[in-house]
């Protein structure tokens, strides 16, 4: 036994420590695969979402203004507030994979209030503009406010732009939503009947926004709604948005008379400064500034493309390109048409976010719609919506880098 005992021992020694080892093995394993759980919950799982809420301030009548940021798991940020459903920032990549903000806005409610030219807000109840104010239906008319010049313009003196909105927020897989809702009462700027409306907007793992504006009334009445972000995709706005390279899937465009309201015509692109249809700087556009009626009229490009496939549901309506930050942004929509506008009436007077100011031509927007002054237009498509009908529109924003 005395023999047998010192072998015995260090057997059952390194036994026990094998025992040990395995045991450690296995909590390590447990730790590791219990960690991947925990990070893929929480931050690894690519199509992992998140929303965050606060408060944003108060408008001057006393009511509260909730701020939302969504963001996924690449990076890609967005941030609304629930006053004019308004998009106050976007950060994108650039090709070296630093995040910027790339749509101006500003810090503070109270810049929102006090004479934003629309910053990132939804537009309605009728986007862009109505000849005199007036438009008429079934031998009625109706008189709107009249905030540009003689025309009313994106709804009035107090469009969907400038109330509070209603605001619920979700997850889902690769997707993260809030949807805004608002109901504009009989007579509100003119308009008739109880317009229900609902915008919802959809950011995915796939840096793409989607926007849905739905609408219900109870009266006949019209609407064309858009959404009036203004960009700069180079992620500075100091720098004015000349250099962007333009793509717009329409071969006709509206002209306008002097106070920007459509004649009525779909003139051709071609030979002119408004074809976009292949890649184009917007500063190559605007050569013919001062030596064309349509340009001076704008003054630059504040215009509606009339864009192609429209019977094609949603498709391709524009892209905009940054070379020194290789962002990318597409639009697809299944409006009928695109008013492209650049900043032309910015004037440094508008403090910028982050700090200096706005200058003129240091964002660009791109709000698909349907034709503008079409309620006076015949042979324009109609915006009437009746009482049994349902208003849907859908756009997306995809961005990337190249």
């Amino acid at each position: 036994m005395k023999k047998l005992y010192k072998p015995l021992r260090f057997f059952c020694l390194a036994f026990a420590l094998i025992l040990i080892q395995c045991k450690d093995a296995n909590k390590g394993s447990d730790s590791e695969n219990l960690s991947a759980s925990e990070q893929q919950e929480v931050d690894k799982d690519e199509t992992k979402m998140n929303i965050e809420q606060s408060n944003f301030g108060e408008t001057a009548d006393g009511k509260s203004v909730e701020h939302y940021t969504i963001s996924n798991a690449s990076g890609l940020e967005m941030s609304v507030i629930s006053y004019g459903g308004i998009i106050t920032s976007l950060k994108v990549p650039n090709k070296n994979g630093d995040y910027e903000n790339v749509v101006l806005g500003f810090d503070n409610i109270k810049d929102y209030e006090d004479g934003s030219p629309y910053f990132g807000a939804i537009i309605g109840r009728y986007g862009n503009r109505i000849a005199g104010g007036k438009f008429t239906l079934d031998g009625k008319e109706y008189n709107l406010d009249t905030n540009d010049g003689p025309n009313s313009l994106h709804g009035g003196e107090k469009g969907f732009d400038k109330v509070v909105w209603d605001v619920a927020s979700s997850t889902e897989g690769n997707t993260a939503t809030l949807e805004l809702s608002y109901t504009s009462k009989d007579g509100e700027g003119g308009f008739p009947g109880n317009l229900k409306t609902t915008v919802t907007y959809t950011l995915n793992s796939d840096n793409e926004l989607d926007i849905k504006y739905e609408a219900t009334t109870d009266k006949k009445t019209i609407v064309n709604l858009t959404q009036h972000s203004y960009f700069n995709l180079s992620g500075d706005f100091s720098k004015k948005i000349l250099d962007h390279v333009v793509e717009i899937n329409a071969d006709e465009f509206l002209p306008v008379d002097k106070t920007l309201i459509p004649t009525g015509e779909l003139k051709p692109v071609k030979g002119t400064p408004f074809d976009f249809s292949e890649p184009t700087t917007i500063a190559k556009g605007l050569e013919l500034e001062g030596s064309n009626e349509q340009l001076d009229r704008g003054p630059g490009f504040d215009h509606c493309w009339v864009l192609n496939g429209q019977d094609s549901g949603k498709r391709f309506a524009a892209s905009a390109y940054e070379p020194d930050s290789g962002r990318f942004m597409e639009v697809y929509t299944n409006e009928p048409a695109l008013q492209f506008y650049i900043g032309n009436f910015l004037d440094g007077s508008l403090p910028a976010s982050g700090g200096g100011t706005y200058e003129k031509r240091t964002g660009f927007c791109m709000e698909t719609q349907h034709y503008p002054d079409s309620p006076n237009q015949e042979n324009f498509s109609s915006t009437v919506l009746e009482p049994e009908e349902k208003y849907t529109s859908e756009t997306s924003y995809k961005f990337s880098v190249k």
